[in-house]
């Protein structure tokens, strides 16, 4: 009987998912992520945007992973200085329970794009496209680069609305803290 009890128990408090990935912000903040505001848990919307092949994609795409999204555009100064370290999260710790999903918002063309990329050399993040910025006024972007952490449920957990620097020990430790069991 016991033994059924404590199996149970931890069942239950393995599967809670608001005890999972608890994500210690203010350790954050003091270690330079000043600027990421954890936000009450909100359903993403499944709005489509898509690749350079016209694919549609949604954001549903990704559930099951924690994403860090980034709204950028070819012509935003911050988005050059942050993309390299994005992609340097991307390599480190991309995977099966985390992936950097970068999204290009408004008139930016694909030549552009890859000429942009390979200028500050950034291999690993995705090309994903939302010219008509659908996704991202549903997300409420008003500016970028914009950065939004979604939980495996596809919840926003948290913002950053500016540039960051996603390669830091703060940055890998909220997201090993965000995809912790």
């Amino acid at each position: 009987m016991l033994r059924w009890l404590v199996l149970y128990t931890a069942l239950i408090l393995g599967a809670n998912p608001a005890l999972a990935g608890e994500i210690d912000w203010d350790a954050a903040h003091a270690a330079g992520l000043q600027k990421l505001a954890p936000t009450d848990p909100t359903p993403v919307p499944d709005t489509a945007f898509t690749d350079p092949e016209g694919k549609e994609h949604s954001l549903a795409d990704w559930r099951g992973k924690v994403v860090l999204l980034n709204f950028w555009a070819t012509w935003c100064a911050p988005c050059r200085e942050e993309m390299p370290s994005l992609d340097a999260l991307q390599t480190e710790l991309g995977g099966d329970d985390f992936e950097v999903v970068t999204i290009a918002t408004g008139m930016n063309r694909l030549p552009a794009i890859e000429k942009f990329l390979g200028e500050i050399n950034v291999q690993n993040l995705p090309i994903l496209l939302d010219p008509k910025q659908r996704l991202a006024r549903e997300m409420g972007v008003m500016g970028m680069p914009v950065t939004v952490l979604i939980d495996r449920e596809g919840n926003e957990i948290a913002r950053l609305i500016g540039g960051a620097d996603w390669a830091s020990d703060a940055a890998k430790e909220v997201i090993r803290q965000a995809t912790a069991p």
